[in-house]
């Protein structure tokens, strides 16, 4: 089966590196048009945009911060703008935080890692719908993490986050699925990009890492990149409201293989 998404207007928050980055790349890959939206760097944001159209794709790349509901606005006014609306929400943006146990994370740090990976991908996905259910098509897809169901210690804004992006992709999915509209989300594990290097190019937190991947590797980002398009196409036409999974079998809890 061929995944294509000719024509599709989709717009990929964080794509400037990373798995958002490859997501952007894929996307076009498949044939969409693509808005590459990014906070820093937009250096880097246009040189994904300059790949794309000089592969034959068609794509802009748009600064806004998605914890800011006016910048939201405005990057979605922009995607009107060029294309005249969206086919395809791609929630990538996220941040970790900082490390610190609950009761010692400094509080206006815990909100802003709300305001990012929850709130702003609520205000992306509330945009995006409010273009999708009229026109009676389109597709959110959110980027949690397998720290959605996996507890992380000195990460509970992470993981709170990450949990609730997952029920809150639940509900916009019921509530869109009358009007053909889908909402699904996907949970990478431990993929290898710039952002955790200090994790794979130390030996021993890389041995420690993979201990705890049955499949014995870090995936890549277009391991998600490539699920994320299928999601995004046809073949997912009957997919809606749950969190498919794209971690070499982490939450299979590897350490369980022998026995309790």
């Amino acid at each position: 089966m061929q995944i294509r998404l000719d024509g599709k207007r989709a717009v990929v928050t964080g794509a400037n590196s990373g798995i958002g980055e490859a997501i952007a790349r894929g996307l076009a890959g498949a044939g969409a048009r693509v808005c590459v939206n990014y906070v820093v760097h937009p250096e880097a944001a246009e040189g994904v945009v300059n790949d794309i159209t000089h592969a034959g794709g068609q794509a802009f790349a748009a600064a806004a911060d998605v914890s800011d509901g006016t910048q939201v606005a405005q990057l979605f006014a922009a995607i009107d703008r060029a294309w005249g609306g969206v086919d395809v929400l791609v929630n990538n943006a996220g941040v970790d935080g900082p490390r610190a146990v609950g009761w010692e994370y400094p509080p206006d740090e815990w909100r802003k890692v709300l305001a990012i990976n929850l709130e702003g991908a609520y205000a992306c996905a509330r945009e995006a719908l409010r273009r999708m259910i009229p026109q009676r098509s389109g597709v959110v897809v959110n980027l949690t993490s397998v720290h959605e169901v996996i507890p992380w210690t000195g990460y509970s804004a992470y993981t709170a986050s990450k949990a609730g992006l997952g029920m809150l992709t639940k509900t916009l999915a019921q509530e869109a699925a009358p009007h053909g509209v889908r909402v699904v989300a996907v949970a990478p594990g431990a993929i290898q990009t710039p952002i955790n290097a200090s994790v794979w190019e130390n030996p021993a937190t890389r041995a420690d890492l993979l201990s705890k991947i049955p499949m014995g590797r870090m995936g890549q980002p277009d391991d998600v990149a490539r699920m994320v398009v299928v999601l995004a196409s046809e073949a997912a036409g009957y997919v809606t409201g749950t969190t498919v999974v794209v971690d070499g079998g982490m939450t299979l809890y590897p350490s369980f293989t022998h026995g309790g």
